[in-house]
């Protein structure tokens, strides 16, 4: 099991996961899901390599390894710290 911390608040995942429903549960906003709006966007504060690589939808929007769109991610095991 992987864990999402998501401004101080510990969540566990399955590894390989996507953070989309623990992040909209935790009261992050999504508009398209698709990755087209960057309403879901994050700071990844810590464990970055622990999440997917950037996808096309991430760079079409110029998202970096700390700046991500949480409706692309999966977290593919360890802990990541996220904020909104």
């Amino acid at each position: 099991m992987a864990k999402l911390i998501i401004d101080n608040v510990e969540n566990e995942i399955p590894d390989g996961a996507q953070i989309a429903e623990v992040c909209e549960k935790a009261g992050i906003p999504f508009s398209c899901n698709s990755g087209v709006c960057g309403t879901c966007q994050i700071e990844v504060q810590e464990g970055a390599d622990n999440l997917n690589e950037i996808n096309d939808e991430e760079n079409a929007l110029g998202m970096d390894r700390n700046n991500r769109l949480s409706c692309q991610c999966r977290i593919k095991q360890g802990v990541v710290k996220i904020t909104y």
